[in-house]
């Protein structure tokens, strides 16, 4: 199995989330990831679905949410040909022995501390996937008290988009 990223313009209405992701549950596929949020365009929403599946499952997933009658645009971003990232937001135990190891993992990895205590610090890092657990592996000897991170957002690399130009009426003969 393979790590798949889809971009999924949909139309912003309700129950286009709950229909997208019950297509990929009806298949036994476990969505590694889930970002959905608004675009450019007034009434469009955005999707990013992170799979693990083979690629031929993942082409008849595909086809089935084109069918899907509020899907306006699948698009697969392969890693090198995108910009991904996440958010993370955790909590450390920090004391005062631990407290300046800590503000230098922070500085180190290029994250913020967004909240400090007299016993934790709060830790907002973004970037990609391996970035994050690479922090987290250094951070979890002190006391990972809590933990929580957004979905996977990508988009594609350079002057290529999803617009209103690219997009087009779904082909729902297939």
């Amino acid at each position: 199995m393979t790590r798949h990223t889809l971009s999924v313009l949909v139309e912003d209405k309700p129950g286009v989330l709950a229909r997208v992701a019950s297509l990929f549950s009806r298949r036994g596929f476990n969505i590694e990831s889930l970002a959905v949020g608004p675009t450019e365009l007034p009434e469009v929403s955005r999707m990013t679905i992170v799979v693990n599946v083979d690629r031929l499952p993942l082409e008849q997933v595909t086809k089935q949410l084109n069918k899907l009658i509020n899907v306006l645009k699948i698009v697969e971003l392969e890693e090198d040909a995108s910009v991904q990232r996440e958010i993370m937001l955790v909590k450390v135990k920090a004391n005062l022995d631990t407290r300046s190891h800590i503000l230098e993992t922070v500085q180190l990895f290029r994250a913020k501390v967004v909240d400090v205590s007299t016993d934790a610090v709060t830790i907002e890092a973004t970037g990609a996937h391996d970035k994050l657990e690479a922090l987290l592996r250094v951070l979890e000897p002190f006391g990972v008290t809590e933990l929580v991170k957004s979905g996977l957002v990508a988009v594609g690399r350079g002057s290529r988009s999803i617009s209103e130009r690219t997009l087009r009426p779904v082909d729902r003969s297939a």
